[in-house]
């Protein structure tokens, strides 16, 4: 497979660090503004503020291009409070004064419940994942297409399909200029759509739609399809989601039980989700890695000096929920069904990032992978969910009781074994894109994408695509979950502990 060459310094220091109860010289010193009477609400974005910078000079990874927040950026506690208090809003705070302009993957949200939630795949959703593109070329009026359904959704009950064209919500034609209003209702109709030989027409038909909150199963296709007399395991997996992790693990199970020799990883419309359950992911594909390097981390200068080399690689395992019990009391650490492979055919497009690049990326070195689809994304940071409450922030221990606003910025960028990345998107081995005109039915040893791979491991050829060749692929401009913060997003949630002795307080904040 294609790979880009990406140079990063791994700086790598002692041994594992352990964590130290003694935590005096880590102070939370008040913030406040002297000469001045505040109100409450006044008092408490003061606060946020504060918590917010030092989260972000703790962890942040382009910290180096931010001047404000170096540890000596201030002379005076009242110089920062002063800095502080020149911005509005927490959110003006964190998007105009911390975040580095070309970082396009931080944020900062009101209620960390909801981040939680989206993170587990809990959402307000029709259940239709839909991809938007022009008409024609030029033009401002958009059609839809729905990619898959969410079982038991109301898109689902509604009795959408993959497939299926839209043109129109609520009687309006979509266009570049109301989609997002359109799209954010909780009700609206869906005005159905055809090929013609003029193009794309309205087909007068209706469907009405309520969106519910649900949880989105990431698996959405596990199968094993019979070729000939191999076994091959086909899997689409939409999302690295922890709470499925399980789940996952159930149908490697499966696929060992099928005699599974060959697998299709579909993550063609996979944005990411948890480095962990991607490492799970690619020792359920192989398990003849076990502590091997998957992938090398790399954090701030801070951050570098107090971790270990070992706590900074993160390796292919045997288990599920290592080390995560807390989090899921009725789960224990279980062994990962695992089927050993040496050879991988992805399915990745220009809708597959993050996690779903790292498994590309990481199992490279290890085992032959062939890439069918499209160039990805290219985005090789990850993020952590950081809270007001003690160093180092992600976890809840002392957590300020009196808001609920959380920072999810990035903290750190990672390389395979072999120091390579993908920056600018992984290119695929065999180039081939979705047609909208011949979408197929996931799963379906016809579908193109699919027949695609099929092909490659057939020698018969056995399952040639039967559908009419598609001709229509308008140009892209939005696709579901684009408009949600967590949309493409890596994040690191179970962290090793640090020695808390090490951490320092900026001179000017005693």
């Amino acid at each position: 497979m294609k790979i880009y060459k990406f140079i990063v310094l791994l700086f790598l220091t002692g041994g594992l660090l352990t964590s130290c109860s003694d935590s005096d010289d880590v102070e939370d010193f008040p913030v406040e503004k002297p000469g001045t009477s505040l109100t409450a609400e006044e008092q408490l974005e003061l606060d946020i503020k504060d918590f917010e910078w030092e989260a972000m000079n703790f962890w942040y990874l382009y910290k180096e291009f931010k001047p404000k927040l170096q540890d000596d950026a201030f002379s005076s506690n009242s110089e920062y409070i002063d800095y502080l208090d020149s911005y509005g809003s927490p959110e003006d705070f964190f998007n105009n004064a911390l975040k580095y302009s070309e970082d396009e993957f931080s944020w900062i949200v009101a209620d960390y419940e909801e981040l939680e939630n989206t993170f587990a795949g809990i959402r307000k959703t029709s259940g239709a994942n839909i991809r938007l593109g022009r008409i024609s070329t030029g033009s401002n009026d958009l059609v839809g297409i729905i990619r898959y359904v969410i079982p038991g959704s109301p898109a689902d009950n509604a009795g959408l399909e993959r497939g299926m064209l839209f043109s129109e919500i609520n009687g309006s034609q979509l266009t570049i200029a109301n989609y997002n209003d359109l799209l954010d209702l909780d009700n609206f109709t869906f005005g159905l759509a055809e090929f013609t030989a003029q193009g794309v027409s309205s087909t007068g038909e209706t469907v009405e739609i309520t969106k519910v909150e649900l949880t989105e199963n990431p698996i959405l296709v596990a199968k094993t399809i019979d070729l000939d007399g191999i076994k091959v395991g086909y899997l689409m997996y939409n999302s690295f989601t922890h709470d499925f992790d399980d789940e996952l693990n159930d149908v490697f199970a499966q696929f060992k039980s099928d005699n599974v020799t060959e697998l299709v990883l579909d993550l063609r419309y996979n944005g990411g989700g948890r480095v962990s359950s991607a490492a799970d992911l690619a020792s359920m594909i192989t398990g003849q890695f076990k502590d091997e390097i998957l992938i090398r981390t790399r954090y701030n200068d801070n951050i570098e000096t107090l971790l270990s080399s070992a706590a900074k690689i993160t390796r292919f395992d045997d288990q599920i929920f290592d080390g995560d019990e807390s989090d899921h009391p009725d789960h224990q650490p279980m062994p990962i069904n695992s089927l050993n492979l040496t050879k991988l055919y992805v399915i990745a497009t220009g809708s597959s990032a993050s996690a779903s690049e790292l498994i590309i990326n990481g199992l490279a070195p290890h085992i032959e992978v062939v890439h069918i689809g499209e160039k990805t994304v290219g985005k090789v940071q990850a993020s952590i969910t950081l809270y007001d409450a003690d160093v180092p922030y992600y976890e809840k221990e002392n957590l300020n009781p009196d808001h609920k606003y959380a920072i999810q910025p990035l903290i750190s960028t990672s390389v395979n074994k072999n120091g390579e990345a993908y920056p600018n998107g992984l290119i695929p081995d065999i180039e081939k894109s979705e047609m909208w005109d011949n979408f197929g039915v996931l799963g379906d040893p016809s579908e193109p994408l699919l027949a695609t791979a099929l092909n490659q491991i057939s020698s018969n050829r056995q399952f040639q695509e039967v559908m009419k060749a598609g001709k229509f692929n308008p140009e892209y401009v939005a696709e579901s979950y684009e408009g949600e913060d967590a949309y493409r997003n890596m994040y690191i949630d179970d962290l090793p502990e640090f020695d808390l002795s090490k951490i320092k307080t900026p001179d000017f904040k005693k």
